[in-house]
């Protein structure tokens, strides 16, 4: 039988066991603190934010939260400051038994709203010509 997929991040987030939850809560308020004009929504039946594009998104997995910046060029640009959790082309592990980077985390989505709305500036600028 297939789960139900969440409609919102608050039916994703109450749906996952209470030790993941707490983490889960707190990164969508960091994301939201740094990103407070980003909408929510639930992308890939995951939690995902969308600011001039899509923003971030996470996730719940057995041993760490992942944390989705959409590009890889993100997680190139922060390969410094993230040498001591788990990376892959476009995702962050956070392990769920170490606090969260709060503010590794609020770089990271200020940076992608920087590269989203240089994005869209580049957009709007190959239209007019």
């Amino acid at each position: 039988m297939q789960k139900n997929k969440p409609a919102t991040i608050d039916d994703y987030i109450a749906s996952q066991p209470g030790d993941a939850a707490e983490g889960l809560q707190q990164l969508r308020s960091i994301i939201q603190s740094t990103a407070p004009a980003a909408k929510e929504m639930i992308s890939y039946g995951m939690p995902a934010f969308q600011l001039h594009g899509m923003l971030v998104g996470f996730a719940n997995w057995k041993n760490h939260i992942g944390f989705y910046p959409w590009n890889s060029s993100t997680v190139k640009a922060f390969a410094e400051q993230l040498q001591d959790y788990q990376t892959s082309k476009g995702a962050i592990q956070f392990p769920k038994n170490k606090k969260l980077p709060v503010s590794l985390i609020r770089k990271i989505v200020r940076a992608r709203i920087a590269d989203n709305i240089a994005k869209e500036k580049l957009k709007k600028e190959k239209k007019k010509k």
